[in-house]
């Protein structure tokens, strides 16, 4: 009996119409005729079936005994070590085939593929990409590429080719001539209107395939949904990068996740990974302006539910899986509109970083001196050999060449004064925060103290966004963090770009024949989430207010964040909460404190609605479990219970906390 897969298999290959010239010069490679190809470059606009051609050949190769690498642009590192491990049979087994979709997400990589990587492939191997994109010039100008590589546009079907499709689709004869005229030859609305069936069909729509059309086709196909709670799953594919069972159900704890994302994986545009689901492009754009529409508070919250669970994994998470998170995390910002912010850029900007080697050195002193002369290059000198953990530099991903690095500083509290004599900047940011908002024994405070990138020198770049990810990623990840600085020479225009996002401190140190603004976030005053919050809602980040100037919103915070440190007095210490009125008047502020948050825990069993929320915390943060998945397990709970448990317990302990605040802690 045939399995699963080689059923699928052949059930695609009926399906599959058109494409004779891909398939048969394809076919011819696989054969091994050596006239034929050995890449295939396969280009055209999002739903007009790229990935399906792609499944096809997959599938004709599986069929022929050869070893398949299968790779998603969406998901290949910056890095092309990365790729290369990932693809490594291409080079090492003769006979792999090596295909990589959705290719217009990795196209930085295109000039390596061309030049370093592909030349050193395995006898009788061959290569498929599929993108958006038309291929570099530089393939079919060098006449020994052009002699192996077969490029093919892929256009709309042919009127008798879209007839099959919806034949096939046994859609009644009366409907296909409207639907003929409604989708043209565009594969994705053709499926998609077959998808829909007769549903929504009574009028008289001839427009040709466009955003309208397949927003229309979406309303058409989902309709009604079955329920409020598949609505917000909706919202929450249409936003997350990918979409996991496990992500479905943090962000929605009190649903069916398993119900939600089974719902989820019938939908006819919706695209199966590894790492979970994630709808079509074409789909996801029209989806997300559908559903802000509807619904714009409710999509700002999904989109908020969505950063914090990636904050938390961020914090709980393993070093390995950090930088991972964090590119989910700003894929949530993808459309927001501040210049600071991610921008677009093209496939030459594309950068990778990595740590710094003995052997990088004499690089990085020469880009100082080039662009901010000697007294920088000897501060570069002094950092390196103090911090050269901070250190990482930026390498071309087309050409492999070394083209930015930085500095990330992390510095305690107190002040080291040797490090306050030799850097007039550093000397200032610790002026700046004894003014405004000291940082206590055990604090530190981080720097990006060199953002260096001689072609882009401090203007916005891929270097600068990919530092800022990760700077941002590691607040959300550090504890004891006060204060997070970056540094720029052209402090005017910096203070326009990060208006909103940074505060100006209005510190202008000078080092050599140049002078550098400081820009700064007081993660105490406005933890990450909170920031991460503004930025959603596109309002701007609350300049810090003193130690002492507590928001509620702030307090929340700092009660949340004390809660994880509670069963460690060191760290707790160190924690916000310390700041409050609650501690003003301890004779023992950290013990007492504790014990403060631990009676105010056990008084939400007195109101019934608490009793499940003190278990959940409880056993969240008093018991010792490592995680919270633990703790739900340890209450024998689902994780979903489990979570919206806690979510009330943290807004119940929070409202009784405040209450202490305002009326004192006695």
């Amino acid at each position: 009996m045939a399995s699963v897969g080689e059923r699928l298999s052949r059930a695609r290959e009926r399906a599959f119409i058109g494409r004779e010239e891909e398939l048969g010069c394809f076919g011819q490679a696989l054969a091994g005729d050596p006239q034929a190809p050995f890449a295939f470059y396969v280009y055209g606009p999002g739903g007009i079936g790229k990935s399906t051609l792609v499944r096809c050949l997959a599938d004709r190769a599986r069929a022929a005994g050869r070893l398949l690498v299968e790779l998603d642009g969406r998901f290949v590192s910056r890095d092309p070590a990365e790729f290369e491990r990932a693809a490594g049979p291409f080079l090492d087994v003769p006979g792999t085939v090596l295909f990589v979709d959705s290719f217009e997400h990795c196209q930085w990589l295109e000039s390596w593929l061309r030049q370093r990587f592909l030349p050193r492939a395995a006898d009788d191997t061959l290569v498929v990409l599929a993108g958006r994109l038309a291929p570099q010039p530089q393939w079919t100008s060098d006449p020994a590429w052009a002699e192996i590589l077969h490029v093919s546009e892929i256009g709309p079907f042919s009127e008798e080719q879209a007839r099959r499709l919806l034949e096939a689709a046994q859609i009644r004869p009366e409907l296909r001539e409207r639907m003929l005229q409604f989708a043209g030859g565009n594969p994705l609305a053709l499926s998609l209107a077959a998808a829909a069936g007769s549903a929504g069909w009574g009028g008289e729509e001839a427009w040709s395939p466009s955003a309208d059309v397949l927003r229309t086709l979406l309303a058409g196909l989902i309709g009604e949904v079955p329920t409020a709670a598949h609505r917000r799953a909706l919202e929450v594919v249409a936003q997350a990068h990918v979409t996991s069972e496990e992500l479905l159900g943090a962000v929605l704890p009190e649903e069916d996740a398993h119900l939600l994302f089974g719902w989820l994986r019938e939908l006819p545009f919706m695209e199966s990974t590894a790492r979970g689901l994630y709808p079509h492009d074409a789909a996801r754009e029209t989806l997300a302006a559908d559903l802000r529409w509807r619904a714009p508070h409710a999509f700002t919250a999904v989109r908020q539910r969505l950063a914090e669970e990636y904050l938390r994994l961020l914090r709980e998470g393993t070093e390995e899986r950090a930088s991972f998170i964090s590119d989910e995390l700003f894929y949530l910002f993808r459309e927001l509109g501040s210049r600071a912010r991610r921008g677009r850029w093209t496939p030459e900007e594309e950068v990778h970083e990595r740590r710094l080697q003995p052997d990088d050195i004499e690089v990085v002193l020469r880009m100082a001196e080039e662009t901010e002369g000697p007294a920088s290059v000897d501060l570069v000198r002094y950092w390196l050999e103090r911090q050269p953990q901070g250190f990482g530099v930026f390498r071309s991903v087309s050409t492999g060449e070394t083209v930015a690095f930085t500095g990330r500083l992390v510095l305690p509290a107190p002040p080291d004064p040797q490090d306050l004599a030799t850097d007039p900047v550093v000397a200032a940011a610790w002026e700046y925060t004894a003014a405004t908002a000291p940082v206590s024994p055990g604090e530190h405070i981080a720097m990006t103290r060199f953002s260096i990138y001689p072609d882009r020198y401090q203007v916005p770049s891929r270097v600068i966004d990919l530092s800022n990810s990760r700077a941002q990623g590691e607040a959300a990840r550090a504890r004891s963090r006060a204060h997070g600085f970056v540094i720029y020479q052209d402090a005017d225009a910096w203070a326009e770009r990060l208006k909103g996002v940074m505060h100006d401190t209005g510190a202008r140190p000078r080092v050599g024949e140049h002078s550098y603004g400081l820009f700064c976030n007081d993660w105490r005053q406005v933890p990450v989430e909170a920031w991460m919050r503004h930025l959603i809602t596109a309002t701007a980040v609350p300049a810090p207010s003193g130690p002492s100037g507590f928001s509620r919103t702030a307090f929340d915070q700092a009660v949340r964040e004390a809660l994880p440190h509670w069963r460690d007095a060191g760290a707790f210490a160190v924690c916000a909460l310390m700041r409050t009125r609650l501690a003003a008047d301890f004779a023992d502020p950290v013990e007492e404190l504790r014990a403060l948050l631990r009676r105010a825990v056990d008084d939400l069993a007195s109101d019934p609605r608490g009793v499940r929320a003190r278990e959940a915390l409880t056993a969240g943060y008093f018991s010792g479990a490592p995680t919270q998945e633990a703790a739900a397990r340890r209450l024998g709970l689902p994780y979903g219970t489990y979570r919206r448990h806690l979510r009330q317990g943290l807004d119940l302990l929070c409202e009784a906390l405040w209450e202490r605040e305002l009326q004192g802690p006695r």
